[in-house]
């Protein structure tokens, strides 16, 4: 989708990813571009809104058109129904993405150990058994933003355990699309890297390890023994079930990149904006924002996060900006992101200018 407000204007990618549950990234490219434009309003636009896998990955594909969206009513993380959507593309390929049916966002309540042992991937295994029902043959499920650490077995249980899953998906192209690198145990781990941030304490993030240990027995038997393949960790331990039943893993961001034409579109621009709830370590680890310095060539990339941490370099990045520093607080920030992060946008479209830069 394009959007051109002056015929001759420099032409301004806007591809942010979500910010951590406050903005979509539809929601987040249109207030940068409502921000950007009240300083220069002749630039032209061209909207990418994008996705690393995680919540908002459906969203992003069928804002670019790449797939229509349909929805189907599944067992949310605690059990209770909601209604996912997954999208369908011309080739008959399915997007499903897991955090419709697991993730943190539709747990329904504030996280706590008790939610961190009893969420379960159940909903994204009765979301795989409807697309495979209707016919699907390549199905790519993003991963990320879930509230489980279950190492998929809800989702396996639907097709009666690892085993039956992986004689389900034998004749299946399944692609994992996941957002992290981590193996399904140990420090880095599911359990350990992620657990507390779903609401476990430190007793539970110790069961959960335990737990997701002997799963990855149950796992070995079906020939794959993947705790130690990279993305085993991802969602929770979604990623080790759905490596183990015959999936191959790809990065969120370049499965976007490739639904979206984004590199086609980067190559045509003069500038690129994106954005993500926190700028920090974790960025340059398989995040959107590493993924667009990447591929951005000689346009300069400006990032809007909602909160910068620590000195993070990221080649290709030529700066970053802070939503919360600029509104003055986290609560501002989080109770009005949409106009304070038009705010902050209308702000680096000046300072831009009197660089001289676009």
């Amino acid at each position: 989708m394009n959007r051109a407000t002056g015929a001759r204007g420099p032409m301004v990618v806007v591809a942010p990813d979500e910010y951590g549950g406050t903005l979509t990234a539809t929601a987040a490219a249109a207030a940068i571009i409502d921000g950007w434009s009240s300083v220069r309003p002749h630039d032209r636009f061209d909207v990418l809104p994008q996705s690393d896998g995680g919540p908002g990955f459906v969203a992003v594909l069928a804002a670019a058109g790449a797939v229509a969206v349909r929805t189907a009513l599944v067992s949310g993380p605690m059990g209770d129904p909601v209604a996912a959507e997954y999208g369908i593309a011309v080739d008959g390929t399915v997007y499903v993405e897991a955090a419709q049916a697991c993730g943190l966002a539709i747990l329904g309540r504030r996280p706590s150990p008790e939610t961190a042992l009893a969420a379960t991937t159940a909903g994204v295994g009765e979301l795989l058994q409807i697309v495979i029902a209707d016919g699907a043959e390549r199905i790519v499920v993003g991963l990320g933003g879930s509230a489980t650490t279950d190492g998929g077995r809800g989702a396996l249980n639907v097709f009666g355990g690892p085993a039956d899953a992986a004689d389900r998906f034998r004749r299946i192209d399944l692609v994992v699309a996941s957002d992290v690198d981590n193996p399904l145990l140990g420090r880095q781990g599911a359990a350990q890297m992620f657990g507390r941030q779903k609401g476990a304490d430190s007793a539970t993030v110790e069961s959960l390890q335990a737990r997701l240990t002997a799963w990855a027995d149950d796992l070995a038997r079906t020939g794959r023994d993947v705790r130690d393949w990279p993305g085993a960790g991802a969602a929770g331990g979604l990623g080790a079930a759905l490596l183990a039943v015959g999936g191959r893993r790809r990065p969120g961001t370049d499965v976007v990149a490739d639904a979206t034409d984004r590199r086609r579109r980067l190559a045509e621009a003069d500038l690129v904006i994106t954005g993500e709830g926190r700028f920090d370590a974790q960025t340059a680890h398989g995040k959107v924002v590493a993924a667009l310095a990447a591929d951005v060539g000689n346009a300069p990339l400006l990032v809007l996060a909602g909160q910068v941490s620590g000195h993070v370099r990221i080649a290709g990045v030529a700066g970053v900006w802070s939503v919360v520093e600029h509104v003055g607080s986290l609560d501002r920030a989080m109770n009005d992101p949409g106009p304070s992060l038009a705010s902050l946008a209308a702000r680096v479209a000046g300072e831009w200018v009197m660089r001289g830069s676009v």
